[in-house]
């Protein structure tokens, strides 16, 4: 058997199409078991791949793997998968049945907008802002507002801090980034650290892997 994929790049900065995010869709994965699905991820290696299915509710039911587990939902497999549908189906406004809810994604040129299935949950950070600047190797004061647990389908620590400087000098200390950044609901540590940049948010995401922070 015989199945088409892409691998686009999300979020490319400044025109450089080798620059963002990476994503592999699989276009049609009809025949595909949840096993295969698991191992073309594995096989992949990267952050996320994604399974476009029928839906007899929406545009398409999207399946979003990790090289080891399935995620419920996801914002950059959505945003690539999305581009994908739209140029295999014309459409600029689509739908996605996914397991954290109904998401709808559309677009206006390159510009793509997403709604999460779901108002989003939070709740507080236990760590203090000095550890958390302490986590990613910045100065004390670099936690410029409330960090926060935020959860619109899949859980995430939220920190923000003072500058886009601050966001691009972040480099997580593993052990601290276990402790602080733990999520119980997802068994992994993680951290999106964001801050304003003119018109734009500059934002870096780290995940544990191995005992490494990448």
């Amino acid at each position: 058997m015989r199945y088409a994929f892409r691998i686009v790049n999300v979020f490319t900065v400044d025109g450089d199409r080798l620059s963002g995010n990476p994503l592999c869709v699989f276009e049609d994965a009809r025949d595909m078991s949840d096993t295969q699905m698991q191992a073309l991820a594995r096989q992949m290696n990267l952050s996320e791949t994604t399974f476009v299915l029928p839906s007899d509710k929406v545009t398409a039911h999207v399946r979003i793997f990790t090289p080891g587990f399935e995620m419920p939902f996801a914002g950059h497999p959505t945003l690539g998968t999305a581009h994908v549908v739209r140029s295999l189906r014309g459409l600029d406004r689509v739908a996605f049945e996914m397991k954290a809810g109904i998401v709808e994604v559309t677009s206006r040129g390159d510009t793509w907008t997403l709604r999460a299935a779901k108002p989003p949950a939070t709740r507080p950070v236990s760590a203090t802002r000095a550890e958390l600047a302490q986590m990613l190797s910045l100065p004390a004061n670099a936690v410029s507002d409330e960090p926060l647990w935020v959860n619109t389908g899949v859980e995430q620590l939220v920190i923000p801090v003072g500058s886009p400087e601050h966001v691009r000098a972040a480099t997580p200390v593993p052990e601290l980034i276990e402790k602080h950044g733990f999520s119980e609901t997802r068994d992994e540590a993680m951290a999106y650290v964001w801050a304003r940049e003119g018109d734009h948010l500059l934002v870096r995401f780290f995940f544990t892997n191995h005992g490494a922070v990448i």
